[in-house]
């Protein structure tokens, strides 16, 4: 193991930018309003809130803690307290997770970054017309140049270190951020019919509630918080011993679940004035922030600006989810192999064009690649997101129980005399609820991949 010395956030708004930076990604732009939309919009945002205050801070306290008392990365902090193989499966998964999310998100990040500049340079007619998106998907080998584009900017953050780029990055982009979701919602509440679409998706209705509303709010979870991505532990590891764990969660909860309604006031009531109260055009996924907001802006008298502003919004999102989806992978390395930064980091430039590659492309001249019949894409989405994360969060859960305890967490939660408020929630999850939350969610995610439910 490295004995140099560790890096550090500067402080507890250091670190809380950067944990609200990995959290607030392109899950939260795209994937939580069109899940609020399809499992009955302020039921599911009742179901999520609930959630993020039991289930999401009990994983953000565990992996928090579980870093800043081992100063380690995934691997290191595992191995920490055995050398059984659950500690070497357990720490692996969760560092392996990072490093095969990060191409195939690069990618999308790509797409962002290309939307953006055809926004910049007023394409605006264009992006909105039916089949643009498939045809630069499915076209040529343009997406792997906006794929190497994303990707090198993630890279020169890493390179400059925790302080000097995450940590820097972070402070910088999430105030934007956050205020130009407030300007983005502020004018899509100003649309007429938009209150139809406030009103479907803050007031809940029980009427809509149903099973599916609770798995796909629980699954939201691992997007919308970062969870069992070894990021939470990564940054763990770089807090300080007089920043409150349980304050600084607090915060990056508040901040995240803020974006995440800010993300369904600027979309949810867009669309439905664009498609005259029609739920059922947010249905479209993935396609969503590809294709059906272009068509909303275009509608609009503000198309340029509105989708610069947009797209400005979602990039600053990904990129910042990407930095800590990257620097947890780096870190790993640099803990593992006893190598500088600038090696893990060229290391993982390395694995991220080629699997990058595998999945810009994918769609395109290297469609014939495909496993279990999916695209590279879809593929890695569905082994990191359905299989491993929660099976790596359930491994979290079962080091704390088992190997940690949980009198060993409160103490390093409680750390110079700071607060642990919620501990009596945190034991009960971390014991009971969470375990089969995140067995419901393997279990019914991997059915729903198979076709043997529907969700």
């Amino acid at each position: 193991m490295s004995r140099k010395e560790r890096s550090k956030f500067s402080g507890k708004l250091g670190y809380v930018l950067a944990a609200a930076g990995a959290s607030v990604g392109l899950g939260n732009i795209w994937r939580f309003p069109y899940l609020a939309a399809k499992y009955g919009g302020g039921i599911f945002l009742l179901v999520y809130v609930i959630l993020a205050v039991t289930f999401g801070y009990t994983m953000i306290v565990a992996e928090t803690a579980i870093g800043r008392s081992t100063k380690k990365s995934p691997v290191g902090a595992f191995r920490k307290y055995g050398n059984s193989g659950f500690h070497h499966f357990g720490g692996w998964i969760n560092a392996i997770i990072p490093a095969l999310i990060c191409p195939y998100y690069s990618t999308i990040g790509g797409w962002v970054t290309k939307y953006l500049f055809e926004y910049m340079r007023d394409n605006t007619e264009a992006v909105a017309q039916d089949g643009y998106f498939t045809a630069f998907i499915a076209g040529g080998f343009e997406p792997e140049l906006w794929f190497l584009v994303f990707m090198a900017a993630v890279l020169v953050v890493i390179i400059s270190g925790v302080k000097n780029g995450i940590e820097r990055v972070s402070s910088f982009m999430m105030p934007i951020l956050l205020l130009l979701a407030l300007l983005i919602s502020g004018y899509s509440l100003s649309l007429p019919g938009a209150m139809a679409g406030v009103k479907y998706f803050l007031i809940p209705d029980f009427s809509h509630f149903s099973a599916m509303t609770v798995v796909s709010a629980m699954g939201q979870m691992f997007y919308s918080l970062s969870i069992a991505m070894g990021i939470l532990i990564t940054f763990g590891s770089y807090v300080k011993d007089e920043v409150s764990i349980e304050h600084a969660t607090l915060q990056v909860e508040i901040f995240d679940t803020g974006i995440a309604i800010l993300a369904g006031m600027m979309i949810i009531p867009a669309v439905f004035a664009f498609s005259g109260g029609d739920s059922s055009a947010l249905n479209a996924g993935p396609s969503l922030m590809f294709v059906t907001i272009p068509k909303v802006l275009a509608s609009t008298g503000i198309a340029r600006l509105g989708g610069f502003l947009f797209f400005v919004l979602v990039l600053f999102a990904a990129l910042t989810s990407a930095i800590a989806l990257t620097e947890s992978a780096v870190s790993s390395l640099e803990d593992e192999l006893n190598i500088s930064r600038n090696k893990a980091t060229f290391l993982m430039a390395i694995f991220m064009i080629v699997l990058g590659t595998l999945s810009s492309l994918g769609y395109g001249p290297l469609a014939m690649i495909q496993i279990i019949g999916m695209a590279f894409l879809d593929f890695s989405d569905f082994i990191t997101n359905t299989i491993m994360m929660p099976i790596a969060a359930i491994c979290i859960c079962i080091l704390v129980t088992r190997y940690i305890t949980t009198e060993k967490i409160a103490e390093e939660v409680m750390k110079n005399g700071h607060p642990f408020k919620r501990r009596r929630v945190f034991e009960v999850c971390i014991k009971y609820v969470s375990p089969v939350i995140l067995a419901i969610i393997l279990l019914s995610s991997i059915a729903n991949v198979f076709g043997w439910i529907s969700m």
